[in-house]
């Protein structure tokens, strides 16, 4: 590519003010890289701001418990992701004595961290010669050139990474990754790209060939999965039961309600053998009301039931699992979104 100066002096003058741009302190970097795999810059804005105003520094957020930090992120998804923030927090704080790594091969050591991310990070912070490339890069590149390589395949990222790693020594490590980042998210998109005020205009091969709508090609095709919960929402006095969602998958160590889960959708007559299972006690029980929600996650779509019961007697639950608390007090604990809406909504 000829023309990363163009590149840049377009970015200079069109880039969007977010907050981690205007810093090098690589905890604010590091942050918004993880809060922004998987989320857009205008959800992720929010929970950034939220994450630097409670844990300012890297050694407030490793003092943080598990459960604060899971409540502080939730609504945004992949919680593996905070999990692994405040892993990293604490391997930062303890072994490292707060101060972050700033060479590629020890920031890939952290949890959460992959290639990319370390990447942006020593390209952000340290200003060294790392390409980050994300799907934005991915899909500037592929176009510019041409390139008919599913990018979706390791050898992939190599071919690409031999191409841009000549452009990022010609300027500002920095300045070329966030250009090119930028060009991706608000010209060079996925749908309707904005060729004509593109500085790559000219030069840009699939444009010339038109073949910008079949780049970047890729070749994996999510496969999604049907599941079905049953969540039964026990209300005795002005009380609930939740409990805590263990082992891997999706929602680990966040809270749910009580959880049947099925294999085809049930009703509750259908549920009668797996809740006695669940609460040794059904005596008092008065279903009052049921409610559909469906939830779609990338790989899986969740048909959610929440079966509302009324009892004149505490139950008593099988797992030590589930624990007693007061409604008006749910909001105290890490829910998925989903769950944690279905309450605010009684």
């Amino acid at each position: 590519m000829e023309n990363v100066l163009d590149l840049t002096k377009w970015y200079k003058k069109n880039f969007r003010d977010l907050p981690w741009r205007t810093t090098n302190d690589p905890y604010k970097i590091w942050l918004s890289e993880i809060i922004l795999q998987q989320t857009q810059v205008v959800q992720g804005l929010a929970y950034y701001h939220r994450f630097i105003t409670e844990y300012p520094t890297v050694a407030k957020l490793a003092e943080a418990s598990e459960e604060q930090v899971l409540r502080l992120w939730q609504g945004l998804g992949y919680y593996s992701r905070a999990r692994n923030l405040h892993k990293t927090a604490k391997l930062i704080t303890n072994e490292y004595q707060g101060v972050f790594p700033n060479e590629k091969c020890e920031l890939l050591k952290l949890p959460g961290v992959g290639d990319y991310t370390a990447s942006a990070i020593v390209s952000f912070a340290f200003n060294k010669p790392h390409p980050a490339i994300d799907g934005n890069v991915f899909r500037v590149i592929s176009r510019y050139y041409d390139i008919n390589l599913p990018i979706d395949e390791p050898a992939t990222r190599k071919v690409f990474l031999e191409i841009l790693q000549p452009m990022i020594e010609q300027t500002s490590p920095a300045l070329f990754n966030n250009a090119i980042m930028e060009l991706g998210a608000t010209l060079c998109k996925n749908d309707h790209p904005n060729c004509s005020v593109c500085p790559l205009y000219i030069d840009c091969q699939a444009r010339i060939n038109e073949t910008i709508a079949l780049r970047p090609v890729k070749n994996k095709k999510v496969k999604k999965r049907n599941r079905y919960f049953n969540y039964l929402l026990i209300r005795y006095k002005d009380n609930i039961y939740i409990q805590k969602r263990f082992g891997k998958g999706i929602w680990e160590n966040l809270f749910e309600l009580p959880l049947i889960e099925t294999e085809a959708p049930a009703d509750w007559k259908n549920l009668s053998n797996s809740i006695a299972s669940t609460v040794s006690n059904t005596k008092g029980f008065n279903l009052v009301k049921q409610t559909s929600l469906k939830h779609v996650l990338t790989h899986q779509t969740l048909f959610c039931q929440f079966f509302e019961i009324y009892t004149t007697e505490k139950p008593v639950f099988v797992s030590e699992n589930c624990l007693e608390i007061e409604l008006k007090d749910s909001t105290k604990y890490p829910f998925p979104i989903l769950i944690s809406n279905f309450l605010l909504s009684l």
